[in-house]
């Protein structure tokens, strides 16, 4: 008896080499056995090309290749079927003749939705469902997010002095994390589609916002500044990367720039993630300011937190950190003189 869970792990590590890569699409990743043996493994490296369960058969090395219709093919999400970027991977499947498929999750997508198991089981394949569905499902928690809550998967990230103290007095710069702890915060935004200031925030630090101390795809960077009253010589406003404005003067679109009106009589931050939604980015990093952060806590209106602690540092007078609600759950590891702690919601 094969142990598909062993297989099934593997596509979910395999998976995992897309993160940054493949959003809008999910990660997704596929192992074809034979008697035991990997013949072909391959995963969704970049969104827009080929699947993974195309870049598995396409692994499978010519000696190996009449293996193919005597093997199982082992996959993370249900295959499509239908016609998006690249042609139906169920399609496939069915022309090489694999007899058995073994599937993590099924795939939320409306436009796929059990139809990849119903066209597999018509061709007479035999499917099995549900394998290691949990950390498939974890895997892919951005897509079931965006895809069955319709808006994004959202992340709360601050920093703070062992006395929850975010910032300094005035307009004074508090530098709280360490070296190792910055590569990870670029590490965290190099996976997520978007990334989320305030305004003040990016009055004062002046922040680029991209992952340039950690390869990987750049966010596409967000503030709000209602009043237009931030100055065009930030580095947020280079035009390098996408950037957009939460504003309440105007809405327009030109070079890398989105100005996207919101209303102050409507709540700013069900408008930020409608817009967001809207927008097709599927999670969103807010690393402040405080108010902001707030805002987001407030509204019941996040997936994660997560707060890089400086057990070292103590401010005498600065901004507080923002009040955790009440959570479900936590993570912590440390970094030097950094404890980094993850809050899951109830």
């Amino acid at each position: 008896m094969p142990d598909h869970s062993q297989y099934m792990l593997r596509c979910v590590q395999l998976a995992r080499q897309g993160s940054g890569y493949v959003a809008p699409n999910p990660m997704v990743g596929s192992v074809l056995v034979h008697e035991n043996r990997i013949i072909g493994e391959g995963w969704h490296e970049l969104y827009g090309e080929a699947h993974a369960e195309i870049n598995c058969l396409a692994s499978v090395r010519d000696e190996d290749r009449e293996l193919i219709p005597m093997s199982t093919l082992y996959v993370s999400l249900e295959p499509c079927a239908h016609f998006g970027k690249t042609p139906p991977c169920a399609d496939r499947i069915i022309a090489e003749k694999i007899p058995s498929v073994v599937i993590g999750a099924p795939d939320p997508f409306p436009e796929v939705n059990g139809r990849g198991i119903e066209k597999l089981l018509a061709a007479g394949i035999e499917v099995i469902a549900g394998i290691e569905q949990d950390a498939c499902i974890t895997l892919n928690k951005r897509f079931f997010t965006y895809t069955q809550k319709h808006r994004p998967y959202i992340i709360l990230k601050w920093a703070q002095s062992a006395n929850r103290k975010m910032a300094g007095r005035g307009d004074e710069r508090l530098m709280i994390t360490n070296d190792y702890s910055n590569r990870l915060v670029h590490k965290w935004r190099s996976e997520e589609a978007a990334i989320l200031v305030g305004t003040n925030t990016a009055m004062i630090d002046d922040p680029a916002l991209t992952t340039r101390l950690w390869s990987g795809r750049h966010p596409v960077r967000a503030v709000v500044d209602m009043d237009l009253r931030l100055p065009p010589g930030l580095k947020l406003f280079n035009r390098k990367y996408p950037t957009i404005v939460f504003n309440t003067i105007m809405h327009q679109e030109q070079d890398n720039l989105l100005m996207y009106e919101v209303k102050r009589e409507f709540g700013l931050v069900v408008q930020m993630i409608h817009a967001f939604h809207q927008l097709k980015i599927q999670s969103v990093i807010v690393e402040g300011g405080s108010l902001l952060l707030q805002s987001f806590i407030d509204a019941g209106a996040w997936d994660e937190i997560r707060v890089i602690t400086n057990r070292d540092l103590h401010v005498a007078e600065g901004l507080w950190a923002p009040e955790l609600p009440e959570i479900g759950g936590r993570e912590e590891f440390e970094l030097g003189n950094d404890t980094i702690s993850i809050y899951y919601p109830e």
